[in-house]
């Protein structure tokens, strides 16, 4: 996988003067079905989130409030990409090592997942992801 192949998604947005709408339908915005949504909020000041890579986990990181960074590395490449839009969401394929940092106060990170939580599923050590990498 290369970071490549990760991509910013937009989302419809239905603008009204009272507010707007924003929806997500599976595999019509976004590429799989999810079966987990969960969200992070009250990130203290300085912390970071993520630190980890998914060996078969398909994700989308949304800002619904707030903004922070999301650092993305494939072994080879990183890049950096903010994320500050309830209407747009960074889809992260598997074998992504992933960092989240720079959250704005009241800032919240809400994510559609691929699958239920599995501990396997998880690189937790950024040299051992990298290592596996290429077995992939």
């Amino acid at each position: 996988m290369s970071i490549k192949e990760c991509k910013l998604l937009e989302f419809p947005k239905i603008s009204d003067p009272r507010g707007n709408l924003t929806f997500i339908e599976e595999l019509r915005h976004i590429p799989f079905k999810f079966k987990r949504v969960y969200y992070l909020y009250d990130v203290p000041g300085g912390s970071e989130r993520g630190g980890h890579a998914h060996k078969n986990l398909h994700q989308i990181l949304i800002s619904l409030s707030g903004s922070f960074d999301v650092v993305i590395h494939d072994g080879i490449k990183q890049k950096k990409i903010q994320l500050n839009s309830p209407s747009k969401g960074l889809y992260i394929k598997p074998m992504i090592w992933r960092e989240l940092k720079n959250f704005s106060s009241g800032a919240v990170c809400f994510v559609l997942a691929s699958d239920t939580y599995i501990e396997s599923d998880y690189y937790r050590d950024f040299e051992i992801f990298k290592k596996n990498i290429y077995l992939k």
